[in-house]
């Protein structure tokens, strides 16, 4: 896993522009896939299997895009100032290298004699090496991701895309894992995310799920002097219970517990106060459905360095691969 790990989240994919990473899970999930669809959004929608007597048709959701920034303006001298594609948080871009879609790569640094303590967006930009506004190869709309290496570093992973390759990557294990099942899946692996959740409105629109289940990152509350919480790294998956977009449907909460029960796995529950996922958009896509979040813990989310467990992530594959290889009761 960690091999594929590592090519996912080194590939870029950031929001709006998911084709390179589209690819690399298409590959992927082919031969496991019975049917593969590419929609107007961008999604990558995977269907396996029919609906049979008791089962449910369920949509698995996991993001494909990546935070990033955009070139807003370029000054006389070269330097490109940029918004932020996603929630990037400025402090973690200071120094940080990127690369434009068109391959150019520069280093962010910002204006340090307007800084008081943490820089602001506006303050951002980033040096391609260009001496003139005629002579920078990067122009105004041009987007860019964080070039960061995939560390690894035992049980633990770091990477730049954790957020949300690691839930691509359970749903490709999962997919291909996957024998038998009551239900009709589909395993979407959605557009702009960060950006508003799109990508999963409409892909759900389409699918008209009976349920939904998301599959991605949650903030770890196991770090020095953080706010108190429950997920932490090394503990197994997280079954969400509310989030800044969702409180998850009890049914789907309850599936995931049997599903943890059966198969002897550690799991947390997750309380966030804020932030959300493709859930929260799935829950009200027509007359409603039920949904629910599949999380692992994750440090450092929404920098270029996000950390996670190896362990939580296999046994989230496994808790995935029961609940969906089983009846729910909804």
């Amino acid at each position: 896993m960690k091999n594929l790990l590592e090519k996912l989240t080194q590939t870029t994919g950031v929001s709006g522009y998911e084709n390179e990473i589209r690819e690399v899970i298409r590959k992927e999930i082919e031969p496991f896939a019975d049917d593969i669809q590419i929609d107007v959004m961008g999604n990558l929608i995977a269907r396996k299997g029919i609906k049979k007597s008791g089962g449910k048709r369920i949509m698995i959701s996991s993001h494909m895009d990546e935070i990033g920034l955009m070139a807003s303006h370029i000054n006389d001298k070269g330097f490109v100032y940029v918004a932020t594609i996603g929630g990037v948080n400025p402090l973690t871009c200071f120094s940080a290298r990127v690369k434009f879609l068109n391959g150019t790569e520069g280093v962010v640094y910002a204006e340090t004699q307007k800084m008081d303590k943490v820089p602001t967006v506006d303050q951002l930009f980033v040096d391609v090496g260009a001496d003139s506004a005629e002579t920078c190869p990067v122009k105004v709309g041009d987007e860019a991701v964080f070039v960061r290496s995939f560390l690894d570093l035992g049980n633990r992973v770091v990477s730049k895309a954790i957020d949300d390759r690691i839930g691509c990557l359970v749903a490709i294990e999962t997919i291909k894992a996957l024998k038998d099942s009551p239900n009709e899946l589909f395993f979407v692996f959605s557009t702009q995310e960060e950006v508003g959740l799109r990508g999963a409105k409409t892909s759900a629109f389409s699918i008209n799920p009976e349920m939904g289940i998301a599959v991605d990152v949650t903030l770890a509350a196991d770090v020095p002097h953080c706010e108190p919480g429950n997920p932490v790294l090394g503990k197994g998956p997280c079954i969400k219970v509310r989030d800044g977009s969702l409180i998850a449907h009890p049914k789907v909460i309850d599936a995931m517990k049997k599903a943890a029960d059966r198969t002897g796995i550690e799991v947390q529950m997750e309380v966030l106060s804020h932030a959300g996922t493709d859930a929260g958009a799935i829950q009200l896509v027509r007359s409603g459905v039920p949904a629910g979040c599949l999380s692992i813990a994750c440090r450092y989310v929404h920098s270029p360095s996000e950390m996670v467990d190896i362990n939580d992530v296999s046994e989230s594959v496994r808790l995935l691969v029961d609940l969906l290889s089983n009846p729910v009761d909804l």
